[in-house]
């Protein structure tokens, strides 16, 4: 009769689970000898027959020593079949890998080591079995008892080096899932596990793991959080891998997805991932192209907050950002391949990228911005045109801003904006100048701290970048047609009289100005005299600059029905303070001067003592008195003949611009008594 575990002897059986381990290592010296045996005369029934019992009837008993006799059993069967384990793989390891998670500590110990000497002859006939190793491994890294973590990465190691030499038979498409899966545990063990076979197999030339970038990015971008310094290298070590990688070869990178998750990451709170993200992305603009381009509003979002980094710490973000923004301008800016590039760059994502980040609370930001957006204008004009409506709000807010440099750029933008829109109108008919400047009076009106801090800068630089005469001419029409607010009226006359006197922008205006008997500059005179009246010393400042000297004699007179206020006779202050600047450096040569047979040297020094007359004794008027003292006595002397006045010459109706005067500064007047009226009637809750 057979012996109740045959093949096995039954002493053999009994020392097989026994408590001692010399016993049990007896008992599978004499299987190891049994198998070669078998296996010599080719007898798979009996090996098979003894690998049946050793799983059946040892590795799953209920006593430890029972399943531990099993394994160190299936252990020595591995060896003694040696090359032929390939055979008998499926037998061999499915009953070591269950005891793997054994709840004995030794019993999980002796798994690990059975599977150690199973693998080790089997080779590459184990990697079909690798999912559910890997699977078991990155259990046991976790294990609580050291000798099983050690157990486990003598055996890892040894996979590691199976896969290497057999990755033509290994399976990534199996792996991936498996290695995605766990990235996401929130373990150290089990990171720095995941982390050592995507390093090792991206180490396998034949091996491209770039393929599958997309599928453990992600992963390896979250594992950078972990607080453990050594996973945190690891984790950077192997990105850095895979950047080289793609700079060799970049045909099996899958551009959007990766670029989505750079994008993704470059948006986080955690200084490393952030580094590194925008690193990738200035890599990939420098390594890809024009082909980031569909991705541009994207990279916008990651990059733009990035830019008011200013903190040392942060400063190679801050640069890298910079590259970036830099290296983006450029590819948008190549004529090369503008057709190409057009097609590729999706203007609607971008702009609704850009309009948020215009209230971003970083100035360098919001210049970026704004460059970017006259960038598409100047190369997109056609394109961009649908979106100008819509930025118009935006910019002017950003106006506002409590940055000059954002300001600005702010009116590049807005600049090109309108020189676009009536890139092709040749007239004056400059409806987008109008609607612009409308806009801008209403803010004004609306924010008083803008109107007395930035609105001098903001009109000045908008006559740089615009044509200085459409503004002024434009404004004009405004304030006489459309403002009915008194003091803004005044105020906004006294701020465009300021700048057109003293701004070296406005030098080729005054000069048209001055020569009236041009009819082109007489007829932006007359566009201006009739807003002008709202501020009468601005009015006079104006007919100075034009040299209608006859004219501002004329005025000064009227001013005796003007009301003569603080706020007039400061004005009046001022004006004899720029007399002596050297703008009007030619008004006081007329003084002296003889041409047109001392008319205009006439008419201007009764002007002059007018303005004097209105003025009380103070520095201003010794002023003003000093340089008439100069002036030759033209009191007494026979009648001028007006005709030989520069003003006479111009060919403008002064009589109905003075009666202009006397009709504005009646119902001003008129006005005035009216909101005192309703001042006492309904005073101010303020």
């Amino acid at each position: 009769m057979e012996p109740p575990y045959a093949p096995l002897s039954e002493s053999c059986a009994k020392a097989l689970g026994d408590k001692m381990y010399d016993k049990r290592k007896v008992a599978s010296q004499e299987i190891e000898k049994m198998v070669i045996e078998f296996n010599n005369k080719n007898n798979s029934v009996q090996i098979r027959k003894l690998i049946e019992v050793l799983s059946n009837d040892y590795a799953t008993s209920r006593d430890a020593n029972r399943r531990k006799g099993a394994l160190i059993g299936l252990a020595a069967t591995g060896l003694g079949l040696g090359k032929d384990s390939d055979k008998y793989v499926n037998e061999l390891v499915t009953p070591i890998m269950n005891c793997l998670s054994d709840q004995d500590t030794r019993v999980r110990y002796f798994a690990c080591e059975s599977l150690y000497n199973v693998v080790k002859v089997a080779r590459s006939a184990i990697i079909p079995f690798f999912p559910e190793l890997f699977a078991a491994l990155s259990r046991l890294v976790t294990d609580s008892d050291q000798m099983v973590k050690d157990g486990s990465e003598l055996l890892d190691r040894l996979l590691k080096d199976i896969v290497t030499e057999s990755y033509e038979t290994f399976n990534l498409e199996t792996f991936i899932p498996l290695i995605r899966e766990r990235m996401y545990v929130k373990n150290a063990f089990v990171r720095q596990y995941v982390i050592s076979w995507i390093s090792i197999l991206n180490a396998v030339p034949d091996i491209n793991m770039v393929s599958y970038l997309t599928e453990i990015l992600d992963g390896l971008f979250v594992m950078l959080e972990d607080n453990t310094p050594e996973i945190q290298r690891m984790c950077e070590t192997t990105i850095s891998q895979f950047l080289r990688s793609i700079r060799n070869d970049s045909s099996s990178v899958r551009m959007e997805d990766t670029i989505n998750t750079l994008i993704t990451h470059a948006q986080s709170l955690n200084e490393l991932i952030k580094s590194i993200a925008i690193s990738w992305i200035r890599e990939f603009v420098q390594i890809f192209g024009p082909n980031v381009l569909p991705y541009a509003s994207g990279i916008f979002t990651a990059i733009l907050p990035c830019l008011e980094n200013n903190v040392e710490s942060k400063r190679s973000i801050k640069d890298c950002a910079v590259s970036v923004n830099n290296s983006m301008m450029q590819l948008v800016s190549s004529q090369e391949h503008k057709t190409q590039n057009l097609e590729k760059i999706d203007l609607r994502s971008i702009m609704d990228v850009l309009s948020q980040y215009l209230t971003h609370n970083s100035m360098h930001t919001k210049i970026a911005v704004l460059k970017w957006i006259h960038h598409l204008f100047i190369h997109f004009p056609n394109e961009m045109a649908t979106h100008a409506t819509n930025l118009n709000t935006n910019l002017l807010s950003t106006l506002s801003d409590s940055s000059d440099e954002v300001v600005l750029q702010s009116l590049c933008v807005l600049a090109q904006i309108i020189n676009a829109q009536d890139a092709n109108n040749l007239d004056f008919n400059k409806t987008h100048y109008r609607k612009f400047l409308l806009s801008l009076l209403n803010l004004f009106s609306e924010e008083k701290l803008m109107l007395d801090n930035r609105a001098s800068l903001i009109i000045r630089q908008l006559c740089v970048l615009l044509n200085a005469e459409y503004i002024y001419r434009t404004f004009a029409e405004i304030i006489a047609e459309e403002v009915s607010k008194l003091k803004l009226a005044s105020t906004i006359v006294r701020l465009l009289n300021m700048i057109l006197l003293t701004s070296t922008e406005l030098f080729e205006l005054r000069t048209s100005l001055r020569d009236i008997s041009n009819e082109k500059s007489a007829d932006l005179f007359q566009c201006l005299y009739k807003s002008w009246v709202h501020c009468p010393v601005s009015t006079l400042s104006l007919c100075l600059l034009a040299q209608s000297y006859q004219h501002v004699s004329e005025l000064v007179v009227l001013f005796a029905d003007v009301e003569i206020t603080l706020e007039l006779l400061a004005e009046l202050d001022k004006l004899v303070q720029l007399i002596e600047s050297p703008v009007f450096a030619a008004l006081r040569l007329t003084l002296v001067s003889k041409s047109n047979n001392c008319a205009d040297a006439q008419y201007l020094a009764h002007a002059l003592f007018g303005i004097l007359m209105l003025l009380p004794q103070t520095e201003a008027f010794d002023t003003l008195r000093n340089r008439l003292q100069c002036v030759p006595n033209y009191w007494g002397q026979p009648d001028i003949d007006e005709r030989e006045s520069l003003e006479y010459k111009s060919g403008i109706d002064f009589v109905a611009l003075r009666t202009h005067f006397i009709e504005r500064q009646k119902a001003l007047r008129e006005q005035r008594l009216l909101q005192r009226k309703r001042s006492v009637i309904m005073p101010d809750s303020n």
